[in-house]
């Protein structure tokens, strides 16, 4: 089967066709198109990978840089018979890095306080709330998302770039995947490592982690269940972060799984714990918990082992029967210890951890009726 592809805007990223047949993923190097010139590609594919009806896209490398329609929306799956034996494609525009975002998707931030009361710790903390969009003309529930470090997610400058977590959840909810309200908190500035750091004061000459966690699940949770529409089961409610914001959020969800059933765990900073002696509690029945997992590997020598470490921790802890875990691993190799590649990695993860979706968000909707014959 020959694909060949037209379009007008070229630059010097490498095409991509990713589709039913190799379980949708956006960069596989052996699916790369060849140019003929700068707008004309092409790649012929072996009849016996392919199934008869083919589903498909292209990408420059991702789902943040997908095909997109002349006025920068969605595009359908592509849909040919093989039996046609080659299709002709043209594709108007292609994302990069997410964007274009669109302004009526944008989630509604919210300040909950200025200074919300610790008592845990007997300080106060800006707390902020992100509503879906459409928050306020809709009459549902939502799960929740807890997330550290709230100076890093989401406003313009901050000292270290941020996640952009407001343009993500834009795109989330532009194609039916941003129902979820993130709280994030922030942080304590040089109060930070000692909030973040569990029971270790050779990191943190005391160390409060245990407080932090407590204010996060017994005094904000329950307030942000009293003030909005959540679904509070533990179904519904996840908490994460980066770095230490991510070591802290392993332990929350296994101090609390009842409480916490989704984790999302960017370059954790497990060195604070380097064999892994995360404190568990035991209950009759395992909870079942996501984890998604992700590390850049030019984050240092040990990040990715460490994470990968950890990963046969998760097994061991299973076989245990301490905990029913379910876990995705991302590694980009190219990833640095910062906001920019864990911005790119966020819908992913939310996508994964709440909506049970093996393709990216973009893929999920509008429907294509319609097949070439």
């Amino acid at each position: 089967m020959k694909f060949e592809l037209y379009t007008a805007e070229s630059d010097r990223r490498t095409i991509y066709i990713t589709g039913n047949f190799n379980q949708w993923n956006p960069k596989q190097y052996d699916l790369q198109l060849t140019s003929k010139d700068s707008q004309n590609y092409f790649i012929e594919i072996d009849d016996r990978l392919l199934p008869d009806v083919i589903e498909y896209k292209f990408t420059k490398g991702g789902w943040e840089n997908v095909e997109l329609d002349q006025y920068g929306n969605i595009t359908p799956n592509r849909k040919v018979l093989k039996s046609l034996g080659k299709t002709v494609d043209t594709v108007e525009k292609w994302r990069f890095n997410w964007g274009p975002f669109k302004d009526e998707y944008f989630p509604i931030a919210e300040i909950i306080s200025e200074e919300f009361y610790i008592p845990q710790l007997d300080r106060y903390r800006k707390v902020w709330a992100l509503l879906p969009y459409d928050y306020y003309v809709s009459d549902k529930s939502y799960p929740v998302l807890y997330l550290q470090d709230a100076q890093n997610l989401f406003n313009e400058g901050s000292g270290y770039g941020n996640w952009e977590i407001d343009k993500k959840l834009s795109i989330l909810a532009e194609y039916g995947r941003g129902d979820v309200i993130i709280i994030a908190v922030e942080h304590g500035s040089e109060e930070r490592i000692k909030e973040y750091i569990f029971d270790n004061d050779n990191v943190a000459n005391g160390s409060e982690g245990k407080k932090y966690i407590r204010f996060i699940t017994d005094t904000l949770k329950p307030y942000v269940d009293q003030t909005y529409r959540t679904k509070k089961d533990r179904d519904n409610t996840g908490i994460g972060g980066s770095s230490l914001g991510a070591l802290i959020s392993i332990y929350s969800g296994f101090l609390y799984p009842e409480v916490y059933s989704k984790l999302l765990i960017f370059s954790p900073s497990l060195w604070v714990e380097p064999n892994n002696n995360f404190p568990m509690m035991n209950f009759r029945v395992p909870f079942k918990t996501k984890i998604y997992l992700y590390g850049g590997g030019q984050e240092g020598s040990k990040m990715v082992k460490r994470i990968h470490i950890f990963e046969e921790y998760l097994k061991r802890w299973e076989k245990k029967n301490l905990f029913d875990f379910e876990f995705k691993t991302n590694i980009n190799p190219e990833g640095t210890h910062s906001e920019f590649y864990w911005s790119q990695e966020f819908p992913r993860a939310i996508e994964w951890l709440y909506y049970n979706n093996t393709e990216n968000p973009v893929e999920v909707k509008p429907q294509q009726q319609s097949i070439k014959n």
